[in-house]
């Protein structure tokens, strides 16, 4: 029994088998905790609103407490945030917020661990943020909660790091695969936002086997049918795909609008706020509860407002009230301590632009324009690409979200224009900015992040002998024939650096007997140098252009105080992590 158990494990933990086997159960489990999430916000939502989603239906009344009238939605984010503030605080902080940077993290540092409790945590805390008026998504939970799944399945196991990437990602894409009937998009957004675009054969694979377990569960459950209800919409001329670019480039301008006033509003309640972060959700709920009132289609993830918007329900004006509603909405959600996603908001923010901008065509040129419909299903993807810039995920979700192929062209077009013209403008996405906040950056491995850290100055070897200008070329070049790198520094009567000497150009002046006589002087050159507060990444740039050692100058490049060689940057780097790591230590 014993060796029949240690067999199977062994099987789990080393083979291709069995990863698809641990796929296949993640996916299974990531799609049931999909459906339970689902129900636990509109439990939520029905106790707290007495709707079973409150943000189409306007200012009205919860028959709970029909005293209060539409005033309830004042104390519905402090009742939630009352009870999710400790849940998170005391037992899974890495719950607060978004998710999705959390889970990047994972994978990029942390080797795929993520504390097993985050997934309950999360699940409770984000559906009590939604059901009490918190104007986030349910995408960055759920991906959360998938990918803790995996994660702790992978622990339990204890298989090796590259698998336990690969099992959350499963996690991550099983998630949002169910709880938005879009495998495909499970996946991309699984491959491009939590592996980087690690698009290797077996992970691929994996990650598709879990999506598509999780859809099945999902569908079986929840229905398979298209997210959104729309009509079938057209491209009626070619010179609407101008205006469909128009709209990208708009579409990636507000992306990135987005993402600074969500960190701003983050910024602002962490410098006003002084009190314990576990009471923060709960008074900054007051603050939320002012803006409903004032604006009841921010309650919530907002998707029946979304598809009044598609359905030309409202005016521009109120679009724009609406659009930059639902920032203000979303950021002060997040910045108060809630939890929630920030996928969904940024796809009702591009329908409102969309909406906006296209009923703003309809009265200038009604023949050329087409319907205003069109632009909002195409600014919700651009939108999501200029704000997360991930393009391959943004196409592929909105066509399944939306069933609408008839505009893949088009919806292609604005997307790629909305992510250049992010890149253009910031430099991370709204996901990677929160790490990059925290010093960060999950572009880069590990190593080369420590790298990066050392300084030419910790790794430099001493200055040794040198050569004064007046020294003749017969003496130098004994000198010169025993240097380590064939080259010394060259100074002059005063002491001060003039450029190096090498063996070969010394070699080569006195091969011809009629130099006998010269001094140093004639044969100085002076190389590229590099600071002594430079850091290692920058200096080897410098070191690929050069054959022999790199002289390294004080800051104020006048002194010569030692040089970087080849051999010395082989050594540092055969020692990762472990000399890298000594070195950073030592200067923080």
């Amino acid at each position: 029994m014993q060796a029949g158990l240690t067999s199977l494990l062994t099987v789990l933990r080393s083979s291709r088998m069995g990863l698809l086997v641990l796929a296949l159960a993640v996916g299974a489990g990531a799609g049931g905790a999909a459906i339970a999430f689902r129900w636990l916000i509109k439990v939520f939502t029905l106790a707290l609103s007495g709707h079973a989603d409150y943000a189409g239906l306007g200012h009205v009344a919860n028959p709970h407490v029909p005293g209060l009238g539409r005033w309830f939605v004042i104390f519905a984010p402090v009742v939630a945030g009352l009870l999710y503030g400790p849940l998170v605080h005391f037992f899974a902080r890495e719950a607060r917020g978004h998710g999705v940077p959390e889970v990047m993290y994972a994978v990029a540092r942390r080797g795929g661990r993520i504390a097993p409790q985050v997934a309950a945590v999360k699940a409770l805390a984000s559906a009590l943020c939604i059901g009490g008026g918190g104007s986030v998504g349910r995408e960055g939970p759920i991906v959360q909660i998938g990918a803790a799944l995996g994660s702790t399945l992978g622990r339990v196991l204890r298989i090796t790091e590259p698998r336990m990437k690969v099992l959350v990602a499963c996690g991550a894409a099983g998630g949002i695969s169910a709880t938005f009937n879009a495998p495909l998009a499970g996946v991309f957004f699984a491959m491009e936002l939590i592996l980087l675009g690690d698009f290797t054969a077996q992970s691929f694979g994996m990650v598709v086997i879990a999506s598509v377990t999780a859809s099945v569960i999902g569908r079986a459950v929840l229905g398979n049918t298209a997210f959104l209800q729309l009509p079938t919409f057209t491209v009626d001329n070619l010179t609407q795909y101008a205006l469909f670019a128009l709209l990208g480039l708009l579409a990636g301008v507000v992306g990135v609008g987005f993402t600074r006033i969500l960190y701003l509003i983050e910024d602002i309640c962490d410098r006003v706020w002084r009190g314990p972060e576990w009471l923060r959700p709960a008074v900054g709920g007051f603050v939320l509860g002012g803006l409903l009132l004032v604006l009841p289609e921010m309650y919530g993830v907002g998707y029946p407002v979304l598809g009044k918007s598609i359905a030309g329900a409202y005016t521009i004006a109120f679009l724009v009230l609406l659009l930059f509603g639902k920032m203000v909405a979303t950021s002060l959600t997040i910045g108060i301590g809630g939890s929630g996603g920030v996928f969904a908001p940024s796809l009702f923010i591009g329908a409102m632009l969309g909406s906006a901008y296209g009923q703003l065509l309809h009265l200038i040129a009604p023949d050329v324009a087409g319907s205003p419909g069109v632009y909002a299903l195409i600014g919700m993807g651009a939108v999501f690409a200029g704000a997360a810039r991930a393009p391959i995920t943004a196409v592929i979700i909105l066509f399944e979200l939306t069933g609408e192929y008839t505009i893949i062209l088009p919806m292609m077009v604005a997307i790629v224009l909305a992510s250049a013209i992010s890149h253009v403008l910031a430099r991370d996405s709204i996901y990677t900015l929160k790490l990059r906040r925290r010093g960060v950056d999950v572009s880069v491995s590990p190593e080369a992040e420590q790298m990066a850290a050392i300084t030419v100055g910790q790794i430099m070897e001493p200055v040794g002998p040198c050569l004064r200008e007046s020294a003749a070329l017969r003496d130098a070049a004994g000198l010169l024939s025993r240097a380590p790198h064939g080259q010394l520094p060259v100074l002059d009567s005063h002491g001060r650096y003039r450029g190096i000497a090498t063996a070969h150009a010394v070699a080569d002046t006195l091969a011809d007997g009629e130099h006998n006589l010269a001094t140093v002087a004639s044969v100085v050159e002076l190389p590229d140098a590099v600071s002594i507060s430079d850091h290692l990444t920058d200096a080897l740039t410098a070191l690929e252009s050069t054959p022999g050692a790199i002289p390294v100058l004080d800051d104020d490049h006048a002194n010569l105080v030692g040089w970087l060689s080849h051999q010395r940057v082989l050594s540092v780097l055969r020692g990762f992590p472990d000399d890298a790591q000594a070195m950073v230590s030592t200067t923080s």
